[in-house]
């Protein structure tokens, strides 16, 4: 599937916005930036947020250096696109690292690039990640503790959270407690949704603890029908007075599934924010 057709799909559903990855491989072309802004915004939508996987953790400084380039290039690409908001991670967990020395590499390079992004109006966001596709390593701020000290060690205006409850299971952990936690940091939200394929989560958490596979006792699903609480989870966010942006992980399934997702989504969403 090319782009364009993605972007005439996503027109079918009541939604607002496309959240854009930085990989698509048509974006390796400056030239078709604009290009699919225009297309985006012609279907009356818009591109608020950037989905792109730093790595800060390696040991070696030119690494990170060129990580923080790249970094910089995806804050153009956001800019350009008219988004206001795009990710980062800390980098993967390394086994000679220590949680000191991870949340150092990854908090100084998340700050070497806030500079530039306050200049383009974009506010940089952490999320609580499980893996990137092309990783060898889990997320170095994984678990929450480390996710937590990570966010803790970074004030500034234009960085903020992404929260993902589905992630907070492959940690194995409880994603409210993670929620309470970072609550007053959460700028931007991904809604996705896991359900069990066997066994329980307590299976889930002695398997899983510490594997560098993807966890297979889980498997995405339509929201609404699997593990997380809405209720709770859009409960707490209310309490702080969060009203940025809920981005939509499904559709593995096909078009139908994400469209039922949206219209779950969209009744929560009036029912917690009736204004």
């Amino acid at each position: 599937m090319v782009v364009s057709e993605w972007i005439e799909l996503a027109s079918t559903l009541d939604v607002q916005g496309l959240e854009w990855y930085a990989g698509f491989l048509e974006m390796a072309d400056q030239k078709n930036w604009a290009r699919f802004r225009a297309e985006v915004e012609d279907n009356g939508m818009v591109i608020p947020m950037m989905c792109c996987s730093p790595d800060f953790t390696h040991p070696d400084a030119a690494f990170r250096d060129n990580e923080i380039a790249k970094q910089k290039k995806w804050i153009d690409m956001t800019h350009a696109l008219g988004g206001s908001y795009c990710r980062v991670l800390s980098g993967q967990r390394r086994p000679e690292l220590s949680t000191d020395e991870g949340v150092k590499l990854a908090a100084d390079s998340i700050k070497a690039c806030l500079p530039y992004a306050q200049q383009h109006g974009i506010t940089l966001i952490i999320e609580n990640h499980y893996k990137d596709d092309f990783w060898e390593y889990p997320e170095f701020a994984q678990k929450a503790d480390v996710f937590c000290q990570l966010v803790e060690s970074i004030e500034h205006p234009n960085f903020g959270v992404n929260y993902d409850p589905s992630n907070t299971y492959l940690a194995g952990e409880d994603p409210i407690e993670l929620l309470k936690r970072v609550s007053n940091r959460v700028v931007t939200m991904h809604a996705s949704d896991r359900y069990l394929k066997e066994g329980t989560i307590e299976d889930l958490r002695r398997e899983e603890a510490g594997a560098t596979g993807y966890a297979k006792r889980l498997s995405h699903g339509e929201i609404g029908k699997g593990l997380n609480d809405y209720d709770a989870i859009f409960s707490e966010l209310v309490r702080v007075g969060f009203d940025g942006w809920i981005s939509i992980e499904d559709g593995v399934d096909g078009m139908d599934q994400l469209a039922r997702s949206v219209t779950f989504l969209k009744r929560k969403i009036a029912q917690h924010w009736p204004a």
